[in-house]
């Protein structure tokens, strides 16, 4: 089989190790044929059973926030990554974050670091989107309420004791953009509070009420 009717074959620039043996089950040994397809480029190996095709093969570039969904699961990206994604931050992240229910792990692949924080199955839950691409591929991401709740969930060593100090906090600290703070649904973070049993999220909460009611009333 040459290279290019391989690419045919395969509808994606992202695939797993079923469906590259399948398109290669007209040869005797197909794992010598994978190896080569290695050697030469044409595939990369994202880690074991996952793979992409090299860049001389790819009619797009490779999805990074797909391979985070398939590199490790059940996850969905969230905390820096998605916060980035949403505009919440002006910080450009390199680095994948995601958040599962399973254990904390994380991949260094050719195509960069992809990190998986474990959260409470019922907080995984909720709080999640499906982005649609072209040609029939999509992803998990974290809502704008759920990624900043779990990037607060998830740190440790902030000492933040009145709602004042986590203002400033997610403000000041995590660089979050005021108006988009602002926008997101209070009642939403209640729900996703409540899911973590967290006082930190409940806070942000009914601060973005207090702070809308307020704005509301000025106007």
């Amino acid at each position: 089989m040459q290279n290019a009717v391989l690419r045919q074959q395969i509808a994606h620039e992202e695939f797993d190790y079923q469906i590259l043996l399948d398109r290669l089950r007209g040869y005797a040994r197909p794992r010598d044929k994978i190896s080569t397809l290695l050697k030469s480029g044409t595939i990369i190996r994202v880690k074991k059973g996952l793979y992409a095709f090299g860049e001389a093969y790819r009619r797009m570039p490779v999805s990074r926030e797909i391979l985070a969904n398939l590199i490790y699961g059940p996850s969905y990206i969230s905390l820096d990554y998605a916060l980035q994604y949403h505009g919440m931050i002006p910080e450009h992240v390199e680095t994948v974050t995601s958040v599962t229910s399973g254990r904390s792990r994380s991949f260094n692949t050719p195509f960069g670091i992809f990190i998986y924080r474990r959260i409470s199955v019922s907080a995984f839950q909720i709080g999640m989107d499906r982005v649609s691409l072209d040609h029939d591929k999509s992803f998990l991401i974290a809502t704008p309420e759920k990624a900043l709740a779990d990037k607060l969930v998830s740190e440790r060593g902030t000492a933040i004791r009145t709602q004042k100090e986590l203002q400033k906090h997610i403000l000041e600290n995590l660089r979050v953009d005021p108006e988009k703070f602002l926008q997101l649904d209070a009642r939403r973070l209640m729900e996703i509070a409540f899911s973590f049993r967290s006082r930190k999220v409940m806070w942000a909460s009914r601060l973005i009420n207090k702070i809308q009611r307020h704005v509301e009333g000025e106007s």
